[in-house]
């Protein structure tokens, strides 16, 4: 099952508020392997495929530094189709000298890093889902260390060259400030939670292990960001079909949420302030 395609409700591009666009541009392209899509005075569509977005960078008019212990993007995650792909970027990333964490989450391979303004990006390939460990709907993850001699053994002589033309937006993860009207805020809109973690939960449409990610490791509480700031401008959400799409309009409406028409798509905002583009794909 392709979980980012219909019919499961799957996380679309991610749009980001930047201090300096020629400096990302710069470290999109030459760095993660993005192209450029689009181009506007302060704005950059980038893709992998060169027809579909995946990541919008935006420099506003007094764009303010990325502010720490408030809610907001925690990382995006982009996923990429095969472990041979995840091997040929950790070989790019220790010839370009670029600092990165990495984890095996049973589910799935990853690495971290951050943007030149501290937003957080994940890139991983998932195990075959016929190995993931399900248990009364839950879903087995941890963080554990990586293999990553296993995984560049696998790449072979594969050299990277940018992001792969199947790279897609794999999940989205958020901080906010508190977890259970969030979990039923997310609840509303199709998701239900797959792990439970210490001050975290992991939400999925369709038994992925997660399109969305929730932590309160900013703190309870945790004030959502100046508007104009470094970091989550907004996030989509591609829904199925429009009958699936306008059920959830109605239960985050029905939670006392405004969703404003825009187009052919929606917006509404979660309890901490995290803008949500949704439409359908």
């Amino acid at each position: 099952m392709n979980f980012h395609t219909a019919p499961i409700t799957y996380t679309g591009e991610v749009h980001l508020n930047v201090l300096d666009l020629t400096r990302s541009i710069q470290f999109y392209k030459e760095v993660i392997g993005f192209k450029v899509l689009e181009e506007a005075a302060n704005k950059v569509v980038l893709t992998a495929d060169g027809k579909t977005p995946l990541l919008i960078i935006e420099q506003p008019e007094n764009v303010t530094p990325k502010e720490a212990h408030k809610a907001g993007l925690y990382h995006f995650a982009l996923l990429l189709p095969k472990r041979a792909d995840l091997g040929a970027i950790i070989k790019h990333f220790i010839q370009h000298q670029v600092r990165i964490g990495a984890s095996d989450h049973l589910v799935s391979e990853a690495l971290y890093l951050s943007d030149p303004d501290g937003n957080g990006i994940e890139i991983y390939t998932d195990r075959d889902p016929a190995v993931w460990s399900w248990d009364n709907e839950q879903v087995a993850m941890s963080t554990d260390p990586l293999d990553g001699e296993s995984i560049i053994a696998e790449s072979g002589d594969q050299i990277w060259d940018g992001l792969p033309s199947g790279t897609v937006m794999g999940h989205v993860h958020l901080h906010v400030a508190h977890l259970p009207e969030t979990e039923t805020f997310y609840n509303a809109l199709g998701f239900e939670v797959v792990t439970n973690y210490p001050q975290a939960l992991f939400m999925s449409n369709g038994k992925y292990h997660h399109h969305i990610g929730l932590n309160t490791w900013n703190g309870v509480g945790a004030p959502r960001p100046s508007e104009g700031s470094v970091g989550l401008q907004s996030f989509t959400l591609v829904y199925p079909t429009e009958a699936v799409l306008d059920e959830a309009i109605g239960k985050v409406e029905a939670l006392g949420m405004k969703v404003v028409a825009d187009e052919n798509r929606f917006i509404v905002e979660d309890p901490s302030g995290n803008r949500i583009v949704l439409r359908v794909g």
